[in-house]
């Protein structure tokens, strides 16, 4: 009898876990950390604070005492109240039942929920590259298998492509717009194509649009929950930490079809219990701000993304031409054989510039780099991607 490895070692850990690659993040954070002075254009956060009422209401829910006890486990009913007014008003989305919405610790939460909900171990999830891979990484975690379908050569979406890679086990089609890491915005003809296609095989079509605020140049976002008939097969995830910069507090949520309600309160139940109080009064107080504060930093944003793409023409020849009409990342391919972990080692020990390879979001056809310019200040992109052009040059 053939025994399998974990069964000859009680103390192994997982096999499942076994099969999942290590979180690029914190091994890039690592790597900071041992060459101090390295600017990070890695990690997608913003450089804001959040609005002022998102802090007033922490404060103010701090002074009551039921609020350190357990709360509901799929959110403050104030909260999910103005969430359904904040879809209806921003996203064209009629939410007919405030049970369809639940609070999570951040949309990644939410994405690893709706996979427990919906997959069975061997099932399939369609993942268009480049992914998100902390998308892939929850796939794998759930003993289901990612399907990466490449998107086209500005990183858009291939409706047809999409539908070839269906088969009797897929399960479901993610789709991430505004896009990372590549920035690409998706437009609602081909978002609608691949709701019609979850439709026809009756797959659910799980969208994050957790960069919905971030779009430029004219590029407009859409949330696939509006289309007409997407109400039973469609997932919406949502994130409070970006535009509202409220990363730290892990809030975000999801909007639910009606027969998911119960599976995902299980999982809701079993691992979170209840989303954190203090940290939905912030998502509260976040919404009730004045939109005029989050509205001119987000313009600030898109003044260094211009700021950052006239600076990345320098590399004319040695790069592709960067795109990036939304969230706050471009996703260079780059002329060279070098790999692109090696490559990012290099910029950080040598030129104290840090990146992410695009290896980590399945963009493994050549050398890619992600940079996050979320969190340089207007002051800071001179100098941050002036090391990276610099770098790169001596590099390559």
């Amino acid at each position: 009898m053939n025994i399998p490895t974990r069964a000859r070692d009680p103390l192994a850990s997982s096999l499942r876990l076994l099969a999942v690659r290590p979180p690029i993040i914190p091994a890039v954070a690592a790597l900071i950390r041992a060459h101090p002075g390295t600017i990070s254009l890695g990690q997608g956060v913003v450089h804001y604070a959040p609005p002022p009422q998102a802090i007033a209401r922490i404060k103010a829910s701090l002074a009551n005492p039921d609020n350190h006890g357990y709360g509901q486990a799929q959110g403050l009913p104030e909260l999910r109240q103005a969430l359904i007014d904040k879809l209806g008003a921003d996203n064209a989305i009629s939410v007919p039942d405030r049970d369809r919405i639940i609070v999570t610790a951040g949309s990644n939460m939410g994405f690893f929920y709706a996979v427990l909900a919906i997959a069975e171990p061997g099932d399939e999830i369609i993942l268009p590259t480049p992914y998100y891979f902390n998308h892939e990484m929850a796939v794998t975690m759930t003993g289901c298998r990612a399907v990466p379908v490449p998107t086209d050569a500005n990183y858009h979406l291939r409706p047809g492509a999409i539908e070839a890679a269906v088969t009797a086990r897929t399960r479901a089609i993610v789709t991430v717009s505004p896009n990372n890491p590549s920035g690409a915005v998706y437009s609602q003809a081909a978002l609608e194509q691949v709701n019609a296609l979850c439709h026809k095989y009756r797959l659910y079509h799980i969208s994050d649009e957790a960069y919905e605020s971030f779009v430029w140049n004219g590029a407009r976002h859409f949330s696939p929950a509006s289309t007409s008939g997407a109400d039973e097969h469609t997932l919406s995830l949502f994130s409070f930490s970006k535009g509202y910069a409220l990363a730290g507090w892990r809030v975000g949520y999801m909007l639910l079809p009606e027969q998911l309600i119960a599976p995902i309160g299980k999982v809701q139940d079993t691992i979170l219990i209840c989303p954190s109080t203090v940290a939905q009064y912030a998502a509260l107080g976040a919404l009730e701000s004045d939109a005029a504060y989050t509205r001119e930093n987000i313009r600030g944003i898109g003044d260094v993304r211009q700021a950052v793409l006239r600076q990345l023409g320098e590399l004319e020849g040695r790069i592709d031409p960067p795109r990036a009409e939304g969230a706050f990342y471009v996703l260079l391919r780059v002329h060279t054989d070098i790999p692109d972990m090696t490559l990012v080692e290099r910029l950080i020990r040598e030129y104290r510039v840090a990146v992410i390879p695009g290896s980590a979001f399945g963009a493994s056809a050549g050398c890619y780099l992600r940079i996050a310019f979320g969190a340089l200040r207007k002051d800071m992109v001179t100098e941050g991607i002036g090391r990276l052009i610099q770098g790169l040059r001596a590099l390559i």
